[in-house]
């Protein structure tokens, strides 16, 4: 099993599968605008889920489960309004982070898929193409946290702290963030965002890709060419919903540590503070909302794979995993 995930028939494979593919400018920044596109929208449009994972993660003694985390926002909110808490930070801070997933996902995956070929060969650089797809999109995913970080502390900020604590728009609660911690108040949780997007990003691009070459290779033993749009796009909501509860799983325990960590002001060592929410958590703390974020990493990883091919197809692009 180990080796059918990390490696694959050299016939198989193919340039565009993380060996030297020869790409242009002008196809990296296709795909840069096709994660914009896919991650922008897909993380706004999820964000009263989100709202409600944030919650059971970071006031975990209050907000027990789905429902009653539901019923107890509407409820402190008088309605409806606490649905678009955090929406703008979501959708720039996530525009910025799908440009530099996908698309230095490609350009890494040309850079090292050139490289392994190099020093290893061409033949092995298609068999064990997978090893190529993990360094490149943790490579992808190392940088995109960095455009993501500012805007992901002040999104959970907005969406956790108690009413009245913090300003519940952007700009504010940026200004708020900056003139009473300064860069580390933006900063202080890349550690944990790494430790949750980096895995994710990896299961989100591999299985994806891992799933497509079942579906087509192993089951329906076709060319995903030779199938027709409408087949192939469902397809890859397939891949990617599959692909996005893996993420999901893998993540969730470094998103739990993430959550709680921006959730406050701290003022101590990294890991000391990290080793104090980990012992303020009840058992299992670390797994609360996982149903939660199971069912919006699942769907709007998909969803980011439907936009993202159905991009590609618009600008005349093979879809991902052809």
């Amino acid at each position: 099993m180990f080796r059918y995930f990390f490696s694959q028939p050299a016939e198989c494979a193919g340039p565009s599968h993380g060996t030297s593919g020869g790409h242009d400018l002008s196809y990296y920044t296709k795909c840069m605008l096709g994660g914009i596109l896919a991650c922008g929208l897909t993380h706004t449009a999820v964000c009263p889920l989100d709202i409600v994972k944030c919650n059971m993660q970071a006031n975990y003694t209050k907000f027990k489960s789905m429902k009653s985390s539901y019923q107890a926002l509407v409820a402190e909110n008088g309605g409806h309004s606490w649905m678009k808490l955090g929406w703008l930070p979501t959708l720039i801070g996530y525009s910025l982070q799908g440009s530099a997933k996908f698309g230095f996902y490609e350009i890494f995956k040309d850079l090292y898929g050139g490289a392994f070929s190099s020093l290893f060969g061409q033949e092995n650089a298609l068999t064990f193409r997978s090893i190529i797809w993990v360094t490149a999109s943790a490579s992808a995913e190392f940088f995109a946290d960095i455009l993501l970080c500012p805007f992901e502390s002040v999104k959970v900020r907005i969406q956790t702290s108690a009413k009245g604590t913090f300003p519940e728009t952007f700009v504010p609660g940026w200004n708020q963030i900056k003139n009473t911690e300064g860069t580390n108040g933006f900063y202080k949780g890349i550690a944990p965002l790494w430790g949750r997007q980096i895995p994710y990003t990896i299961m989100k691009f591999v299985v994806f890709e891992k799933v497509v070459a079942i579906i087509f290779e192993d089951i329906l033993r076709c060319k995903r060419e030779d199938c027709s749009k409408g087949f192939n796009l469902s397809m890859t909501f397939l891949a990617g919903y599959i692909a996005g509860v893996v993420c999901a799983v893998v993540s969730h325990p470094a998103d739990s540590l993430f959550t709680a960590y921006n959730k406050k002001k701290t003022e101590g060592a990294f890991m000391v503070e990290i080793k104090k929410i980990y012992a303020e958590m009840p058992p299992g703390g670390l797994w609360k909302g996982l149903v939660a974020r199971i069912f919006m990493v699942g769907t709007l990883t998909g969803l980011q794979w439907w936009i993202y091919d159905s991009w590609k197809a618009a600008c005349g692009l093979k879809p991902t995993g052809s």
